[in-house]
């Protein structure tokens, strides 16, 4: 499970509208008859529209300035081992974001008229998402580069010898690049990856907007607050302040694996790739502790999510910066993927 939270910017300024935004969720709904397509839905309602979340979006915005962000873009990217685990994907992932939802509620340390802050306070809006594309960032794309610029090269050449500027074979050209297309690492149904190319399997996961402004209008509720959960004296007042990202990743975990009886591996979890991050050693030292079932399962996960498997260090010696660089670089490309768990 991979979960961002994002305060939505154009061209390097916070959006004033949420319009753009909700046209582009729309994208794949472009050429489908109306059955087929994915609408909006919320905690309580289905069946939504663009329009009408632009409208209540853009419309619960009060005192806020420029230069703050207006509303907030979650995305939920459940990894394909997880997605197997749904009897109904659709319905599941709906049922999923709801209580979610509810997490993201509780996580924010902020009264509101004395009480804390539940999922009725949030306005937000969901659409479940069936297809995700190549980006420049996909290891698969990064790795297949060199052949890319060879391939645009040669068939840069094919134009200038066809308008007479260079000298040359066409057709050992074309055969040149057809052996490149061949030889380039990552292929997909025998075609060379490349940005844009829908990456193959179940792709499902959710896209929300969610308002900065409560439900009244009237509270601002920042999940890219700087403060952590912490009290604040103001005007003589004890104030609480703040949102707890850290809380929120885990328990959407713990929500998922209690709704959907999933096992969830430790390489899967927040805290197992957070301990990655700031402590290879101690992460190792729990992986190489895991019961031999679950160790198995947490080496295949890896080695499946691209991330470069070699011999796992086993004591302070054999564990080489160069070779923590060199796993922890793969798997910050498998986490920002969402492909752990694959």
């Amino acid at each position: 499970m991979y979960i961002t939270i994002t305060p939505h910017k154009t061209d390097g300024n916070y959006a004033q509208s949420s319009a753009d935004f909700v046209a582009y969720l729309e994208k794949e709904n472009e050429g489908k008859a109306i059955i087929d397509q994915e609408h909006f839905f919320n905690q309580y309602g289905e069946e939504i529209t663009g329009a009408e979340v632009i409208k209540e979006i853009d419309g619960n915005t009060a005192k806020l300035k420029k230069t703050e962000p207006k509303f907030y873009s979650i995305t939920i990217n459940p990894s394909q081992r997880e997605l197997k685990q749904l009897q109904d994907p659709k319905k599941d992932l709906k049922t999923y974001t709801r209580e979610l939802m509810k997490d993201y509620a509780k996580a924010f340390n902020r009264e509101i008229h004395g009480r804390a802050v539940t999922v009725e306070d949030i306005k937000y809006y969901a659409k479940i998402e069936k297809v995700r594309t190549y980006k420049g960032t996909d290891k698969q794309i990064q790795e297949n580069q060199p052949y890319a610029t060879k391939i645009l090269q040669l068939k840069h050449d094919i134009r200038e010898i066809q308008a007479g500027r260079l000298v040359g074979n066409v057709k050992t050209i074309e055969n040149k690049i057809a052996q490149l297309e061949k030889e380039a690492p990552h292929q997909q149904n025998g075609k060379r990856i490349v940005r844009g190319m829908p990456k193959e399997g179940s792709q499902s996961h959710i896209h929300i907007i969610v308002s900065r402004k409560d439900i009244s209008n009237s509270v601002s509720l920042s999940p890219g607050s700087k403060h952590k959960a912490s009290e604040v004296t103001m005007h003589g007042k004890s104030v609480k302040r703040g949102f707890n990202r850290d809380a929120f990743f885990a328990t959407s975990e713990k929500t998922f694996d209690s709704v959907f009886k999933y096992k969830r591996n430790y390489v899967e979890t927040y805290q197992g790739r957070k301990t990655f991050l700031k402590n290879p050693k101690l992460y190792f030292s729990v992986l190489s502790g895991l019961p031999t079932n679950e160790k198995a399962t947490a080496y295949k996960l890896l080695s499946k999510s691209g991330v470069p498997i070699m011999k796992i260090p086993t004591n302070k010696i054999q564990l080489a910066i160069k070779v923590i660089n060199k796993l922890k670089q793969g798997l910050d490309k498998a986490i920002q993927s969402g492909s752990i768990g694959t």
